[in-house]
């Protein structure tokens, strides 16, 4: 179960594979049961 984690491990997968370069946005969306969401725009600086 990967559920938590599930955008910790998306990120390190699009660096790993050149995805997400310095200075690019990455959109990070989740939700869980209920009404629960949540988003937050990065600007990637590494």
């Amino acid at each position: 179960n990967t559920t938590a984690g599930t955008i910790p491990l998306a990120t390190r997968d699009a660096i790993e594979s050149g995805r997400l370069k310095k200075g690019d946005l990455a959109l990070l969306v989740a939700v869980g049961a209920g009404y629960t969401a949540g988003a937050s725009l990065w600007q990637w600086a590494y």
